[in-house]
């Protein structure tokens, strides 16, 4: 589990080693002609200094260090600032700033098994350093490829669309935030045990595959066409019902069978058509 330290603060080891050379270098300078041992306190001093100095350590905000001693695991340090440590402590750098990840398009097939391409982008930190360090081998190559992985399940755990699934309830094409919260769950169970936060996570791409996109787009429109046709036909029958009670109602013609019957034939072809009917006039009776 990540620990949390708070080393001291390192102005002050910092004018004990400037101290230290200074009388390094006065005791060599004065020592040269004069005696051995003024040379001998002045490399100790400058040891000391350089020992000293090795304990020394700036950390950067949103930065933190891991110490290890001798290959265990020491504690954390997350404050920003100059600090003095231990100076046989080996330490590894790593940050804690948000990152983005723009994942290539990956090729893959839906759960209707259609071949789609789709990709994500995210946004991710480290928050647990001792996982991040001592659970994966590199956690930044980890995330990628995890990330790739979560991308892949998701993709084949449902439809592009519901043409082919009428009853699907989620769909990765309408989907909307209900997809993408499932995407971010399925990348912080991936991603948790190498101490890694999701802050976000978005499908950036999604479409057919190139070699079936031509044939879905046609199957997308016709879907679109007969649905308006549908709705078209619901009104025109309506407003014919309607036409034919009013003249009924008002008493305005009486038809047969057979006239009603061309009555409503006439009217669907007027509703119905695509293009302007032109009229023809009777200049005759009803019957001629």
């Amino acid at each position: 589990m990540e620990k949390t330290l708070k080393p001291m603060s390192g102005y002050l080891t910092l004018v004990i080693c400037l101290a230290l050379f200074v009388v390094a270098a006065y005791f060599f300078i004065s020592g040269v002609d004069q005696s051995i041992t003024f040379v001998a306190i002045a490399m100790l001093c400058f040891l000391l200094a350089c020992f000293f100095l090795k304990g020394l350590m700036i950390i950067q905000p949103n930065h933190s260090r891991v110490l290890n001693f001798f290959g265990k695991y020491v504690g954390t340090v997350k404050d920003n600032g100059l600090f003095f440590i231990n100076p046989l402590y080996s330490s590894q750098k790593m940050s804690l700033r948000s990152e983005n990840l723009q994942g290539q398009t990956l090729k893959v097939n839906d759960k209707m098994g259609n071949p789609i391409e789709i990709a994500v982008v995210m946004v991710w930190k480290v928050g647990d350093t001792y996982k991040a360090a001592f659970d994966v081998e590199r956690y930044s190559d980890f995330v990628r490829m995890q990330s790739e992985a979560a991308v892949r399940h998701l993709a084949m755990s449902f439809p592009y669309d519901n043409l082919e699934d009428d009853h699907a309830p989620i769909t990765l094409r309408e989907g909307g935030d209900k997809i993408n919260s499932i995407l971010e769950q399925e990348l912080t169970d991936r991603l948790s045990k190498a101490g890694i936060v999701i802050q976000e996570a978005r499908i950036s791409h999604l479409a057919y595959a190139s070699e079936i996109a031509g044939a879905m787009l046609q199957r997308q429109q016709a879907t679109a066409i007969v649905a308006a046709r549908t709705k078209i036909v619901e009104g025109a029958v309506g407003m014919v019902d309607l036409a034919l009670k009013k003249l009924s109602e008002e008493n305005i013609v009486e038809l047969d069978d057979e006239r009603k019957a061309a009555m409503v034939s006439n009217l669907m072809v007027v509703l119905c058509g695509e293009k302007a009917v032109t009229p023809v006039l009777n200049a005759g009776t009803l019957y001629n």
